[in-house]
């Protein structure tokens, strides 16, 4: 009888450990919104779960003050939730248990020039290389700094911080890689891109390199230099930043004063359009030219032809 009343009490133990294994959250901070449970052996008016408050708080009946219970961990819930006990002559030596039955969740967003921008929900911290990963990593096009952007507390604006992606993802500044605790809206910018067209001999859109910026001529040499014809002055489109539906400006640029050092290299900003229309003048010149030499071969040929016949 003893042998099956001690199986039975392993069999019990057992599915109470299962159980616990399997609802248990991973350990965090109590948060605003989370969901405890609260056991204090002997009482059971005062055993209940509780839903942490905007505020950090909780409140359980016969006490004078809601207990603050905000980033303690549930051990440390437990004392805080003991002293006060005490403290108001509830109970002498109170026992206390304090479970976390439901994480509130806070999600977290990445955005940008990742390859899969996503939310998620966060049930504990998690750090930024985490999210970024989950993000499935960085694109091609991602910029040279991370901003993560915190909710406003109290009243205060939101913290916007920068995290440069190099010394990120080396790691040669661990702290960089900050803990997240959900809320957060994680933004990678891309990298601007200026856009050369017209009269070179590759047109296309270019990167801007973060700390080397881009000027007229480094366009002009990764569109693989001017082609032909080209006119001696440019002009780059720059559309306004505060009003998206104003024309883009003109300006105009001196692309032959450049070339030949006369005139200082202008800078590029993202999103400008260096384009380099073909000189006319230029290439009629050159169909005129072109027409007189096909015409003084045709003659000459005739020339000899009519002499050596002759």
């Amino acid at each position: 009888m003893n042998r099956i009343l001690a199986i039975a009490s392993l069999i019990a133990v057992t599915a109470v450990a299962q159980d616990r294994i399997t609802t248990d959250l991973p350990a965090r901070p109590i948060q605003p919104g989370d969901l405890v449970t609260i056991t204090v052996y002997g009482a059971q008016e005062l055993s209940r779960p509780a839903r942490v408050s905007t505020d950090g708080t909780i409140r359980l009946p016969m006490l004078s003050m809601p207990v603050e219970i905000r980033d303690l961990l549930p051990a440390q819930a437990e004392a805080r939730i003991a002293a006060a006990l005490v403290e108001d002559e509830i109970l002498v030596d109170p026992a206390v248990t304090v479970a976390i039955a439901e994480y509130h969740s806070s999600p977290v967003s990445v955005a940008g020039a990742v390859r899969h921008p996503l939310t998620f929900p966060i049930y504990q911290k998690t750090s930024l290389v985490e999210a970024i990963t989950r993000a499935e990593g960085l694109s091609a096009d991602a910029g040279a700094k991370i901003l993560i952007t915190r909710a406003a507390r109290n009243g205060e604006a939101p913290l916007v911080q920068r995290i440069p992606v190099k010394q990120l993802m080396d790691g040669s500044q661990p702290e960089l890689n900050v803990m997240l605790e959900g809320g957060e809206e994680i933004r990678v910018p891309e990298l601007g891109r200026v856009f050369v067209a017209g009269n070179v001999r590759h047109p296309g859109g270019f990167r801007i390199e973060e700390g080397t910026g881009m000027t007229v001529l480094k366009a002009v040499a990764l569109a693989e230099g001017l082609a032909p014809f080209s006119s001696k002055q440019a002009f780059i489109l720059r559309h306004s930043i505060t009003d998206a539906q104003a024309p883009p400006a003109e300006i105009p640029v001196e692309l032959r004063q450049i070339t030949d050092r006369k005139t200082p290299d202008m800078p590029l900003a993202a999103n400008d359009i260096l384009y380099i229309p073909d000189s006319r003048r230029a290439r009629m010149s050159a169909n005129a030219i072109e027409k007189i030499l096909a015409f003084a071969a045709g003659t000459a040929s005739g020339a000899l032809i009519l002499s050596v016949n002759r």
